[in-house]
């Protein structure tokens, strides 16, 4: 059975007649400055219409008015259930959809108006949102943001770090050379040894082989000792090689870097050698060569990918008939180490069946506003925006001696 999600904020109700309703007439609030339409909190019992003036409070009754922001469109199913200012396929009015996600492109509404954010290498210099992130960001003209150029011919617009990462800058920092599309540092670079191009033969020039290592550049020449990754020449003497596994506790990464009691050293997800996993976290691994893998730190009683074990993913399907069906408005979670299915944020499940999943919007629906049953007043045609009744300033005369959702 699904779990039924809850709004924190759901109105109360009494039952009448078999369903839910709500204690008539209106609310009372102090200090109210903006008498705009608004939502109702819970029930706040019965008043005393003749101290009002008094105490200066404000009477709210129901209403079928939308709160500012929030509208009917013609593809809405319950009234005032479209948020014009957040919605995409509805941003600003009716109809208005921002452009669809395109590659290294995401579009998002903001206060009515269509975002474009650009990831990646892509820019958004022409200010158009029809053609996305239309500009690279490794260009002369748009040398890391729209409008930078790089003007001198020996300055090129370059990668400083591997080609594709930022950051870019016109020519090298740092001390770099260009060297086609790479920054290099021509001291220690072992494809560009003092000059562009210059290439060391890691095994020497046929020099002795060494343990765990290779011949690289340094000071500008080829012919230095080097390590492979994960070794390290940790007693300084070239005789034996690189005769330490940096994957140790004691030298993990480094020569003399420990691990904090209780951690291990391990390789990272990019492959560094880190001191991992404090207690109450595991190691999973995500990727292995040979006998050596990557791996990364999770809480098996809450990480929906590795749910009580590792590699234990928790699904968003079960089994009708056979087949795999998807739970509609759903989304698998691990509690203490159990995958469990609970509704997305704005949906419940009214009727406990898996088959149509979380069927309800609690957050649209007047019949079920905030919470299964929960009905605004319906006569008065009350809407439910955001999982609460809406209402708006009413005289005293008219409120009632109720209170109003």
């Amino acid at each position: 059975m699904l779990r039924r999600w809850i709004n924190a904020a759901a109105l109360a109700c009494i039952p009448v007649a078999g369903i839910m309703a709500c204690d008539s007439r209106r609310i009372l609030m102090g200090d109210i400055v903006d008498p705009s339409v608004g939502f109702a909190a819970a029930d706040s019992g019965a008043v005393d219409a003749a101290g009002d003036a008094e105490r200066g409070l404000v009477s709210y009754c129901p209403t079928n008015k939308c709160p500012p922001g929030w509208t009917t469109c013609p593809s809405s199913r319950f009234p005032c259930d479209v948020n014009l200012l957040v919605d995409v396929n509805n941003c600003g009015a009716c109809g208005a959809a921002c452009p669809a996600d395109g590659p290294g492109a995401a579009f998002t509404c903001v206060d009515g108006a269509c975002k474009l954010e650009c990831k990646g290498s892509g820019l958004d210099c022409d200010g158009l949102l029809d053609n996305g992130c239309e500009a690279s960001n490794a260009s002369n003209i748009n040398c890391g943001a729209c409008g930078v150029k790089c003007t001198d011919p020996a300055k090129p617009c370059m990668y400083q770090g591997a080609w594709g990462n930022s950051p870019v800058a016109c020519g090298c920092l740092d001390g770099r050379t260009p060297c086609g599309t790479d920054c290099a540092d021509l001291g220690s670079d072992d494809a560009h040894c003092g000059d562009c191009g210059t290439a060391c033969d890691p095994g020497g020039d046929g020099a002795p082989p060494i343990d765990n290592g290779y011949y690289g550049c340094s000071g500008g020449a080829c012919g230095a000792m080097k390590c492979n990754a994960g070794f390290g020449d940790c007693d300084g003497s070239p005789a034996n090689g690189c005769e330490t596994s940096l994957l140790a506790n004691d030298d993990c990464g480094a020569c003399g870097k420990a691990c904090p009691a209780g951690q291990a050293c391990r390789l990272d997800p990019d492959g560094r050698p880190t001191c991992m996993c404090p207690p109450g976290l595991t190691f999973c691994e995500t990727a292995c060569s040979g006998e050596t893998c990557r791996g990364e730190c999770v809480d098996l009683t809450k990480d929906s990918d590795h749910c009580g074990a590792c590699g234990a993913y928790c699904p968003r399907t079960f089994s009708l008939f056979g087949f795999l069906s998807e739970i509609p408005y759903a989304r698998s979670t691990c509690d203490y180490g159990t995958c469990v299915m609970r509704c997305i944020e704005g949906r419940a499940d009214c009727n406990d069946s898996e088959v149509d999943g979380c069927e309800v919007d609690i957050a649209s629906d007047p019949r079920n506003c905030g919470g299964c049953g929960q009905a605004c007043d319906l006569a008065a045609g009350q809407a439910c925006v955001a999982g609460r009744c809406t209402v708006e300033p009413c005289p005293l005369e008219d409120a009632g001696g109720g209170t109003a959702r």
